[in-house]
């Protein structure tokens, strides 16, 4: 296989920079040609790859892409989730290049989707391609590419409820995570849920002269800010009623096990450049980020921003918050618990909206699984180093969707890395992970499915 690789990177590049040069952002309206534009794009390499058939299918918000080989149906079948969607590029002006013209530099590709999730959605393309072309392929393949995986997969249950037979799958296989190092191989087993709500707080009726009404009403923003104050206690603990009501507790073996991924909380502070950590008492970073929930403002704002001064006491201020869930949180009934207890941290004089926007539940693969064994020994191949397991911080709410409607588990065989940066200005993407990704994907289903005849 190696072979292969060598023998076609630059197309596998040229085509992969294809997909990444349409700015195929999800959340904005002004994209949706782009949108429609980079599924068929993706149906097209999907076909070419190998599959019997490759389409695009409309939803209600943006299409999806499905495409399937058929070896037979007696045989197990992999469902691959990945996503063509990318987040917005701004700040443009902190890229180095643009985001939309993908360029590599110091063995990475940079650009808006290189590794979330075009750059690793494709590796499974490239894996199957070579798997079909050297008639090495021993099981079915089905592959959905979601179109809003971004913006929080609204429309992709609706659909798959409806083309479940389509769907029909043993697994579901991702790579849409990241590894613990490239010199640490990792898997992960689970992912947090979210909850995610967007709140209003309002004063007056409109901006007034803070000079004439500073001192005499409530401000917004200060309700606002020592609204937001409330919803951690000083122990790291959020203190939403009930918030913590069905959050399972790892035993002592199981936080051993977890404990077992090597990580450097010095190299974690100076990679951030920071001098502290924070979060809850009585766990470490590694637990906050995957096995604890957390409570977070990822966006506040109101009054007047811009350039200069202006003396303004706003009518309105806004938050976006977001809560990270683990799995037995509903993240309804999350959303539903936060705003009740938001509504009572409001002072006198301002009136509280809470809106919910996305959200997904939390979910798990267990490790004793035929698709965990399978990438295991694949990794473990390629890398030289045995993967340990690990738990996701992020979300792919859609995921946890599919495992209840398709009965099936999913197993996250991400390799980006901590020094992408997804979702930030210069997102990248090392050649080295891309490759040994493809790789490791093709062993995967040898391993998976070495048993039958």
């Amino acid at each position: 296989m190696k072979q292969y690789i060598n023998e076609n990177k630059e197309r596998f590049l040229s085509e992969l920079f294809e997909l990444l040069r349409i700015p195929s952002i999800s959340s904005m309206a002004a994209h949706k040609p782009d949108m429609e534009r980079a599924a068929a794009k993706y149906a097209e390499f999907l076909l070419a790859a190998g599959c019997d058939t490759a389409k695009v299918y409309p939803t209600k918000g943006h299409p999806v892409v499905f495409a399937e080989k058929i070896i037979d149906k007696k045989l197990p079948t992999i469902l691959v989730y990945a996503h063509y969607d990318v987040q917005p590029a701004d700040p443009i002006n902190l890229w180095t290049t643009p985001p939309f013209e993908p360029q590599i530099r110091d063995g990475a590709i940079y650009a808006r989707g290189a590794n979330d999730d075009k750059g690793q959605g494709f590796m499974h393309v490239k894996a199957f391609e070579y798997l079909v072309k050297t008639n090495q392929l021993k099981c079915n393949v089905k592959f959905i590419i979601d179109g809003e995986e971004e913006i929080g997969s609204a429309s992709l249950p609706e659909w798959a409820i409806a083309n479940k037979e389509l769907l029909a799958c043993d697994d579901i296989l991702v790579s849409d995570t990241t590894m613990i190092d490239e010199k640490i191989p990792s898997l992960n087993v689970g992912m947090r849920g979210l909850a995610y709500v967007e709140v209003e707080v309002t004063g007056p009726n409109k901006d007034l002269h803070s000079g004439h009404y500073g001192g005499a009403i409530v401000n917004p923003i200060n309700a606002l800010a020592g609204m937001i104050d409330k919803l951690i206690d000083e122990k790291g603990r959020i203190t939403i009623e009930g918030f913590y009501d069905d959050v399972v507790e790892l035993t002592k073996e199981e936080r051993e096990m977890l404990a077992r991924a090597p990580f450097d909380i010095e190299e974690y502070k100076h990679f951030l450049d920071i001098d502290a950590v924070k979060g809850e008492e009585g766990f470490s970073t590694m637990e906050r980020t995957g096995i604890r929930p957390c409570l977070d403002v990822n966006g506040i704002w109101g009054g007047y921003t811009g350039e200069g001064a202006k003396t303004v006491l706003p009518s309105k201020a806004f938050a976006k918050i977001s809560m990270r869930l683990v799995p037995n949180q509903d993240n309804k009934k999350i959303a539903q618990l936060f705003e009740k207890h938001f509504l009572k941290l409001a002072p006198a004089g301002v009136k509280v909206k809470v809106t919910p926007h996305h959200g997904g539940q939390g979910f798990l693969c267990p490790i004793s699984s035929n698709v965990y064994k399978a990438a295991h020994r694949a990794i473990h191949e390629v890398y030289g180093i045995e993967p340990v397991p690990s738990r996701g911080g992020g979300s792919i709410p859609v995921l946890a969707d599919l495992q209840q409607i398709l009965k099936a588990n999913p197993l996250l065989m991400g390799f980006g890395l901590e020094r992408d940066v997804i979702h930030s200005p210069n997102e990248s993407y090392l050649l080295s992970q891309f490759y040994k990704g493809i790789e490791s994907i093709g062993l995967f289903y040898k391993y998976y499915t070495q048993d039958i005849k």
